[in-house]
Protein backbone atom coordinates (compact mmCIF):
# COMPACT_ATOMS: atom_id res chain seq x y z
CA UNK A 1 0.00 0.00 0.00
CA UNK A 2 2.55 2.55 -1.18
CA UNK A 3 -0.36 4.90 -1.81
CA UNK A 4 -0.62 5.60 1.94
CA UNK A 5 3.04 6.59 2.18
CA UNK A 6 2.52 8.78 -0.88
CA UNK A 7 -0.49 10.49 0.74
CA UNK A 8 1.53 11.27 3.86
CA UNK A 9 4.56 12.51 1.98
CA UNK A 10 2.53 14.78 -0.28
CA UNK A 11 0.70 16.19 2.74
CA UNK A 12 4.04 16.87 4.44
CA UNK A 13 5.35 18.64 1.34
CA UNK A 14 2.27 20.85 1.10
CA UNK A 15 2.49 21.72 4.78
CA UNK A 16 6.21 22.47 4.61
CA UNK A 17 5.64 24.97 1.80
CA UNK A 18 2.82 26.77 3.61
CA UNK A 19 3.90 27.01 7.23
CA UNK A 20 2.64 30.54 7.85
CA UNK A 21 -0.92 30.06 6.59
CA UNK A 22 -3.62 27.68 7.78
CA UNK A 23 -5.31 25.21 5.45
CA UNK A 24 -8.61 25.59 7.32
CA UNK A 25 -10.74 28.75 6.90
CA UNK A 26 -13.27 27.88 9.62
CA UNK A 27 -11.90 29.40 12.88
CA UNK A 28 -13.70 26.92 15.16
CA UNK A 29 -12.33 23.88 13.32
CA UNK A 30 -8.91 25.52 13.10
CA UNK A 31 -8.92 26.05 16.85
CA UNK A 32 -9.86 22.40 17.47
CA UNK A 33 -6.99 21.28 15.26
CA UNK A 34 -4.60 23.41 17.32
CA UNK A 35 -5.92 21.97 20.59
CA UNK A 36 -5.27 18.41 19.40
CA UNK A 37 -2.01 18.96 17.51
CA UNK A 38 -0.32 21.15 20.10
CA UNK A 39 -1.39 19.36 23.29
CA UNK A 40 1.91 18.92 25.12
CA UNK A 41 0.43 16.74 27.85
CA UNK A 42 -0.93 14.09 25.51
CA UNK A 43 0.21 13.36 21.96
CA UNK A 44 -1.98 10.31 21.47
CA UNK A 45 -4.84 12.41 20.10
CA UNK A 46 -3.03 13.86 17.12
CA UNK A 47 -1.56 10.49 16.22
CA UNK A 48 -4.98 8.78 16.34
CA UNK A 49 -6.49 11.58 14.26
CA UNK A 50 -3.75 11.37 11.63
CA UNK A 51 -4.32 7.60 11.40
CA UNK A 52 -8.05 8.13 10.87
CA UNK A 53 -7.48 10.82 8.26
CA UNK A 54 -5.06 8.60 6.37
CA UNK A 55 -7.60 5.77 6.38
CA UNK A 56 -10.28 8.16 5.09
CA UNK A 57 -8.04 9.45 2.30
CA UNK A 58 -7.02 5.92 1.37
CA UNK A 59 -10.63 4.68 1.39
CA UNK A 60 -13.28 7.44 1.34
CA UNK A 61 -16.00 4.89 2.19
CA UNK A 62 -14.78 4.35 5.77
CA UNK A 63 -16.36 6.19 8.68
CA UNK A 64 -13.46 7.98 10.39
CA UNK A 65 -15.29 7.60 13.70
CA UNK A 66 -14.99 3.79 13.51
CA UNK A 67 -11.27 2.97 13.89
CA UNK A 68 -11.87 -0.64 14.98
CA UNK A 69 -12.41 -3.73 12.83
CA UNK A 70 -15.05 -5.06 15.25
CA UNK A 71 -17.68 -2.81 16.81
CA UNK A 72 -20.78 -4.15 18.52
CA UNK A 73 -23.87 -3.59 16.38
CA UNK A 74 -21.83 -2.44 13.35
CA UNK A 75 -21.74 -4.77 10.34
CA UNK A 76 -21.00 -2.41 7.44
CA UNK A 77 -17.83 -2.08 5.40
CA UNK A 78 -17.05 1.36 6.81
CA UNK A 79 -14.95 0.08 9.71
CA UNK A 80 -11.15 0.21 9.60
CA UNK A 81 -8.16 -0.57 11.81
CA UNK A 82 -6.83 2.71 13.17
CA UNK A 83 -4.00 0.84 14.83
CA UNK A 84 -2.92 -0.64 11.48
CA UNK A 85 -2.69 2.77 9.79
CA UNK A 86 -1.06 4.22 12.88
CA UNK A 87 1.67 1.59 13.32
CA UNK A 88 2.26 0.99 9.62
CA UNK A 89 2.31 4.57 8.33
CA UNK A 90 1.94 7.31 10.95
CA UNK A 91 4.95 5.84 12.74
CA UNK A 92 7.10 7.12 9.87
CA UNK A 93 6.30 10.71 10.84
CA UNK A 94 8.26 10.24 14.07
CA UNK A 95 11.36 9.20 12.13
CA UNK A 96 13.75 10.60 9.55
CA UNK A 97 13.27 12.81 7.58
CA UNK A 98 10.09 14.06 9.29
CA UNK A 99 10.80 13.94 13.05
CA UNK A 100 7.41 15.40 13.89
CA UNK A 101 6.75 15.88 17.64
CA UNK A 102 4.17 13.15 18.20
CA UNK A 103 4.07 9.96 20.27
CA UNK A 104 6.76 7.44 19.40
CA UNK A 105 4.31 4.55 19.76
CA UNK A 106 0.76 3.86 18.62
CA UNK A 107 -2.11 5.86 20.06
CA UNK A 108 -4.32 2.77 20.02
CA UNK A 109 -2.59 1.20 23.00
CA UNK A 110 -3.14 4.26 25.19
CA UNK A 111 -6.06 4.29 27.67
CA UNK A 112 -8.16 6.60 25.51
CA UNK A 113 -8.43 4.11 22.65
CA UNK A 114 -7.20 0.76 23.93
CA UNK A 115 -10.41 -0.89 25.08
CA UNK A 116 -13.17 1.08 23.36
CA UNK A 117 -14.14 -0.75 20.15
CA UNK A 118 -17.06 1.65 19.76
CA UNK A 119 -18.05 4.42 17.40
CA UNK A 120 -16.20 7.55 18.49
CA UNK A 121 -19.13 9.95 18.60
CA UNK A 122 -19.08 13.42 20.14
CA UNK A 123 -20.50 12.26 23.47
CA UNK A 124 -18.12 9.30 23.85
CA UNK A 125 -16.25 9.26 27.15
CA UNK A 126 -12.57 8.60 26.49
CA UNK A 127 -10.15 7.92 29.32
CA UNK A 128 -7.22 10.22 29.77
CA UNK A 129 -6.44 13.90 30.08
CA UNK A 130 -6.77 16.67 29.23
CA UNK A 131 -10.50 16.37 28.67
CA UNK A 132 -10.58 19.37 26.31
CA UNK A 133 -8.15 17.66 23.92
CA UNK A 134 -10.31 14.54 23.71
CA UNK A 135 -13.45 16.66 23.27
CA UNK A 136 -11.81 18.54 20.39
CA UNK A 137 -10.63 15.26 18.88
CA UNK A 138 -14.10 13.71 18.87
CA UNK A 139 -15.55 16.86 17.38
CA UNK A 140 -12.95 16.76 14.58
CA UNK A 141 -13.85 13.14 13.81
CA UNK A 142 -17.44 14.33 13.49
CA UNK A 143 -16.42 17.37 11.42
CA UNK A 144 -14.70 15.12 8.90
CA UNK A 145 -17.52 12.60 8.74
CA UNK A 146 -20.06 15.43 8.45
CA UNK A 147 -18.10 17.00 5.56
CA UNK A 148 -17.53 20.25 7.47
CA UNK A 149 -13.83 19.89 6.76
CA UNK A 150 -12.00 17.85 4.13
CA UNK A 151 -9.76 15.06 5.38
CA UNK A 152 -6.91 16.29 3.21
CA UNK A 153 -7.15 19.86 4.52
CA UNK A 154 -7.22 18.70 8.14
CA UNK A 155 -4.25 16.38 7.65
CA UNK A 156 -2.28 19.18 5.99
CA UNK A 157 -3.17 21.51 8.85
CA UNK A 158 -2.12 19.07 11.56
CA UNK A 159 1.20 18.40 9.86
CA UNK A 160 1.72 22.15 9.31
CA UNK A 161 1.21 22.81 13.02
CA UNK A 162 3.61 20.01 13.95
CA UNK A 163 6.28 21.30 11.54
CA UNK A 164 6.00 24.79 13.03
CA UNK A 165 6.30 23.38 16.55
CA UNK A 166 9.29 21.25 15.58
CA UNK A 167 11.05 24.30 14.16
CA UNK A 168 10.28 26.35 17.26
CA UNK A 169 11.78 23.59 19.40
CA UNK A 170 14.88 23.41 17.23
CA UNK A 171 15.32 27.19 17.39
CA UNK A 172 14.96 27.16 21.17
CA UNK A 173 17.65 24.47 21.53
CA UNK A 174 19.97 26.25 19.08
CA UNK A 175 19.63 29.56 20.95
CA UNK A 176 20.47 27.94 24.28
CA UNK A 177 23.46 26.08 22.80
CA UNK A 178 24.67 29.34 21.25
CA UNK A 179 24.45 31.08 24.61
CA UNK A 180 26.46 28.30 26.25
CA UNK A 181 29.18 28.51 23.60
CA UNK A 182 29.70 32.17 24.51
CA UNK A 183 31.03 31.03 27.89
CA UNK A 184 33.85 28.96 26.37
CA UNK A 185 36.53 31.43 27.50
CA UNK A 186 35.28 31.60 31.09
CA UNK A 187 36.58 29.53 33.98
CA UNK A 188 35.21 26.00 33.47
CA UNK A 189 32.81 24.54 36.01
CA UNK A 190 34.41 22.62 38.85
CA UNK A 191 33.78 18.91 39.30
CA UNK A 192 31.38 19.66 42.16
CA UNK A 193 29.58 22.28 40.06
CA UNK A 194 29.03 19.64 37.38
CA UNK A 195 27.77 17.11 39.93
CA UNK A 196 25.30 19.73 41.22
CA UNK A 197 24.19 20.51 37.66
CA UNK A 198 23.61 16.85 36.75
CA UNK A 199 21.88 16.27 40.09
CA UNK A 200 19.40 19.05 39.28
CA UNK A 201 18.78 17.55 35.86
CA UNK A 202 18.33 14.08 37.31
CA UNK A 203 15.68 15.48 39.65
CA UNK A 204 13.52 16.64 36.72
CA UNK A 205 10.44 14.67 35.68
CA UNK A 206 10.78 11.72 33.29
CA UNK A 207 14.56 11.52 33.72
CA UNK A 208 14.91 7.72 33.58
CA UNK A 209 17.28 7.90 30.58
CA UNK A 210 19.67 10.28 32.36
CA UNK A 211 21.75 7.67 34.28
CA UNK A 212 22.50 5.89 30.99
CA UNK A 213 23.73 9.13 29.46
CA UNK A 214 25.85 9.95 32.51
CA UNK A 215 27.81 6.70 32.28
CA UNK A 216 27.97 6.82 28.47
CA UNK A 217 29.34 10.38 28.56
CA UNK A 218 31.98 9.39 31.12
CA UNK A 219 33.25 6.60 28.86
CA UNK A 220 33.17 8.81 25.78
CA UNK A 221 35.20 11.50 27.52
CA UNK A 222 37.82 9.07 28.88
CA UNK A 223 37.82 6.44 26.12
CA UNK A 224 41.38 7.06 24.95
CA UNK A 225 42.69 7.13 28.53
CA UNK A 226 40.94 3.90 29.46
CA UNK A 227 41.56 1.99 26.24
CA UNK A 228 37.86 1.17 26.31
CA UNK A 229 34.77 2.28 24.43
CA UNK A 230 31.01 1.83 24.71
CA UNK A 231 28.86 0.07 22.15
CA UNK A 232 26.14 2.21 20.51
CA UNK A 233 23.30 2.80 22.95
CA UNK A 234 20.15 0.77 22.47
CA UNK A 235 16.71 2.34 22.25
CA UNK A 236 15.31 3.55 25.56
CA UNK A 237 12.24 1.29 25.14
CA UNK A 238 14.09 -1.79 23.90
CA UNK A 239 14.34 -4.68 26.35
CA UNK A 240 17.69 -6.46 26.73
CA UNK A 241 15.99 -9.72 25.66
CA UNK A 242 15.00 -8.09 22.37
CA UNK A 243 18.38 -6.57 21.63
CA UNK A 244 20.55 -9.35 23.03
CA UNK A 245 22.35 -6.71 25.09
CA UNK A 246 24.21 -7.58 28.27
CA UNK A 247 22.99 -4.34 29.86
CA UNK A 248 21.95 -0.74 29.27
CA UNK A 249 25.58 0.09 28.49
CA UNK A 250 28.17 -2.34 27.15
CA UNK A 251 31.88 -1.55 27.45
CA UNK A 252 34.47 -3.18 25.22
CA UNK A 253 38.20 -2.82 24.77
CA UNK A 254 39.21 -0.63 21.84
CA UNK A 255 39.73 -2.92 18.81
CA UNK A 256 37.92 -5.79 20.56
CA UNK A 257 34.20 -6.60 20.24
CA UNK A 258 33.92 -8.63 23.46
CA UNK A 259 31.92 -6.95 26.23
CA UNK A 260 34.08 -6.70 29.37
CA UNK A 261 31.83 -4.49 31.51
CA UNK A 262 28.05 -4.11 31.47
CA UNK A 263 26.00 -1.47 33.27
CA UNK A 264 22.35 -1.72 34.27
CA UNK A 265 20.54 1.44 35.35
CA UNK A 266 17.86 1.55 38.05
CA UNK A 267 15.70 4.52 39.03
CA UNK A 268 14.79 2.48 42.10
CA UNK A 269 16.57 0.50 44.78
CA UNK A 270 18.49 -2.55 43.53
CA UNK A 271 17.27 -5.83 45.03
CA UNK A 272 18.70 -9.30 45.40
CA UNK A 273 16.20 -10.43 42.77
CA UNK A 274 17.73 -7.89 40.34
CA UNK A 275 21.16 -9.42 40.94
CA UNK A 276 19.84 -12.93 40.33
CA UNK A 277 18.25 -11.83 37.05
CA UNK A 278 21.51 -10.17 36.02
CA UNK A 279 23.41 -13.41 36.61
CA UNK A 280 20.99 -15.28 34.36
CA UNK A 281 21.50 -12.62 31.71
CA UNK A 282 25.28 -12.59 31.56
CA UNK A 283 25.55 -16.35 31.93
CA UNK A 284 23.63 -16.52 28.66
CA UNK A 285 25.91 -13.86 27.14
CA UNK A 286 29.45 -14.27 25.89
CA UNK A 287 32.20 -15.28 28.32
CA UNK A 288 34.16 -12.03 28.17
CA UNK A 289 32.16 -10.11 30.80
CA UNK A 290 34.23 -9.58 33.96
CA UNK A 291 32.29 -6.72 35.55
CA UNK A 292 28.53 -6.19 35.93
CA UNK A 293 27.65 -2.86 37.53
CA UNK A 294 24.29 -1.59 38.72
CA UNK A 295 23.89 2.19 38.82
CA UNK A 296 21.04 3.31 41.03
CA UNK A 297 19.54 6.64 42.02
CA UNK A 298 18.29 5.22 45.33
CA UNK A 299 19.95 4.07 48.56
CA UNK A 300 21.88 0.79 48.51
CA UNK A 301 21.24 -1.63 51.36
CA UNK A 302 24.09 -3.49 53.07
CA UNK A 303 22.36 -6.81 52.30
CA UNK A 304 22.44 -6.07 48.56
CA UNK A 305 26.10 -4.97 48.65
CA UNK A 306 27.12 -8.09 50.56
CA UNK A 307 25.10 -10.42 48.32
CA UNK A 308 26.67 -8.91 45.19
CA UNK A 309 30.19 -9.16 46.61
CA UNK A 310 29.67 -12.78 47.67
CA UNK A 311 29.03 -13.87 44.06
CA UNK A 312 32.62 -13.24 42.92
CA UNK A 313 33.96 -16.71 43.72
CA UNK A 314 30.76 -18.43 42.61
CA UNK A 315 30.95 -16.71 39.24
CA UNK A 316 34.60 -17.52 38.69
CA UNK A 317 35.91 -13.98 38.80
CA UNK A 318 32.96 -12.01 37.47
CA UNK A 319 32.40 -9.11 39.82
CA UNK A 320 29.00 -7.55 40.52
CA UNK A 321 28.88 -4.06 42.03
CA UNK A 322 26.07 -1.71 42.99
CA UNK A 323 26.99 1.98 42.78
CA UNK A 324 25.23 5.24 43.52
CA UNK A 325 24.68 7.26 40.33
CA UNK A 326 25.95 10.62 41.59
CA UNK A 327 28.70 8.91 43.58
CA UNK A 328 29.91 7.29 40.36
CA UNK A 329 29.88 10.66 38.61
CA UNK A 330 31.65 12.49 41.44
CA UNK A 331 34.44 9.91 41.57
CA UNK A 332 34.86 9.96 37.78
CA UNK A 333 35.09 13.77 37.61
CA UNK A 334 37.72 13.94 40.33
CA UNK A 335 39.69 10.99 38.96
CA UNK A 336 39.67 12.53 35.45
CA UNK A 337 39.60 16.13 36.56
CA UNK A 338 41.08 17.51 33.34
CA UNK A 339 38.29 15.80 31.38
CA UNK A 340 35.41 17.32 33.36
CA UNK A 341 34.41 19.76 30.58
CA UNK A 342 34.82 16.98 28.00
CA UNK A 343 32.36 14.94 30.07
CA UNK A 344 29.86 17.80 30.20
CA UNK A 345 30.09 18.38 26.44
CA UNK A 346 29.70 14.65 25.75
CA UNK A 347 26.68 14.48 28.05
CA UNK A 348 25.07 17.44 26.27
CA UNK A 349 25.72 15.92 22.83
CA UNK A 350 24.27 12.55 23.84
CA UNK A 351 21.27 14.23 25.44
CA UNK A 352 20.42 16.31 22.37
CA UNK A 353 20.89 13.31 20.08
CA UNK A 354 18.27 11.27 21.95
CA UNK A 355 14.81 11.08 20.34
CA UNK A 356 12.07 12.95 22.18
CA UNK A 357 10.48 9.61 23.05
CA UNK A 358 13.49 8.86 25.29
CA UNK A 359 14.38 12.37 26.45
CA UNK A 360 11.63 14.94 26.09
CA UNK A 361 12.19 18.34 24.56
CA UNK A 362 11.41 19.88 27.95
CA UNK A 363 14.15 17.79 29.59
CA UNK A 364 16.66 18.85 26.94
CA UNK A 365 15.75 22.49 27.40
CA UNK A 366 15.96 22.12 31.17
CA UNK A 367 19.55 20.90 31.01
CA UNK A 368 20.65 23.66 28.65
CA UNK A 369 18.99 26.30 30.81
CA UNK A 370 20.62 24.85 33.94
CA UNK A 371 24.04 24.78 32.27
CA UNK A 372 23.60 28.29 30.95
CA UNK A 373 22.79 29.55 34.45
CA UNK A 374 25.65 27.56 36.05
CA UNK A 375 28.20 28.92 33.58
CA UNK A 376 26.90 32.48 33.90
CA UNK A 377 25.89 32.85 30.27
CA UNK A 378 24.07 36.09 29.53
Amino acid sequence: MEVCSKILNESYERAAKRQAKSFIPDPAIRNRAEVVALCLRNRAGVRALLAGLLAKLHNPHVDIRKPYTEIAGETGDDLYSGRFYDERYIQALTERPYYLPINATTAFLTPGFRTKNIVLKINTQLEGRPAEMYAALLQLFDDVQGNRVKARALMDELIRLLIVERKQREASIQNLVRDIRRTADKLPLSAEDIVALISQHLACKNASRIPVLIVAAAYQAASSKLGERINPLHSHNAADKQTGAAGDIEVTLINDAGVITAYEMKMKAVTIADINLAMEKFRAHDETIRNYIFITTENISDDVREYAAAKYDELGGIEIAVLDCLGFLRHFLHLFHRLRTDFLDAYQALLLAEPDSAVSHALKEAFLALRKAAEGAE
